[in-house]
Formats: C-alpha cells, structure tokens, sequence
C-alpha cells in the first residue's frame, strides 16, 4: 500500500500595513492587518518596505506627530519578529520624542505582551478610538 503525504498549506490573511491620519491633530494611525509573523510580513514586504512604511515623516518636511498608534485589531497573532518590530518601533517613537500606543490587541497577542512584560512598558488601549483621544 502506499502512503500519501499531505502538507498543510499555509492559509492567512496577506499581511497589510496602512497608514492614515487620526482624529486628533498630530496623530498617526497604522492598521496592521493579518499575522504579524517574519512569515507574513516579509512574504508581503522587503524589510526595508517595513522599515519605510513605519517611518514617521511622508516626506522630508512633514513634521513629526505626537502620537503614533499602532491598530492591531486585525492581527490575530504574532511571532517574536513582529513583537521585535513593535518593540523597536517604540524605541524609535521615543527618541523622537513621539507618543505611542498599541490599540485593539487580541488576548492572543495581549497574552504574548504579557508574557514578554511589553503590557508593562508601551501603553495600550482597547480601541483606536479611545487611544485617538489620549
């Protein structure tokens, strides 16, 4: 008798970064959606795309915003990379003098900030809208 293999395919939402602006002035909102996973965000992006897409200033002469959200409504859950970049983000809101805040996380990635003591370090808020008014 022969065996068959079956692989498991990968099903996912394609990983997505926009960028737009907040209700309040000075403020910048990105809307991660899909899994935020080394898998996902580089199967979509080239790092660097990543790196230009989370930057602060459209072009040279936009002034730099207050706040910076980051929505992860639409992230069902991430890995170490996307916890990284979340983390290094941060580092570089606040040498540039640049609130941030996370909003919108599931248990599932509010679990892994847990676990990791990030909960502890970046503020969070429920939703966008309650973070959009801080």
């Amino acid at each position: 008798m022969m065996q068959t293999n079956h692989a498991q395919v990968w099903k996912s939402t394609p990983f997505t970064i926009e960028r737009k602006e907040g209700k309040a002035p000075g403020t910048v909102i990105f809307r991660l959606c899909g899994p935020f996973t080394a898998r996902d965000m580089f199967g979509t992006l080239a790092p660097i795309g990543l790196l230009n897409i989370l930057s602060f200033q459209s072009t040279p002469s936009e002034e730099l915003p207050a706040l910076n959200i980051l929505d992860l409504t639409d992230v069902p859950y991430m890995d170490s990379t996307g916890l990284g970049r979340i983390v290094s983000h941060y580092v570089h809101c606040r040498g540039k003098g640049v609130r941030m805040i996370i909003a919108g996380a599931s248990p599932r990635v509010v679990e892994l900030f847990r676990l990791t003591k990030v909960d502890s370090t970046i503020p969070m808020a429920p939703t966008v809208e309650e973070a959009d008014i801080q």
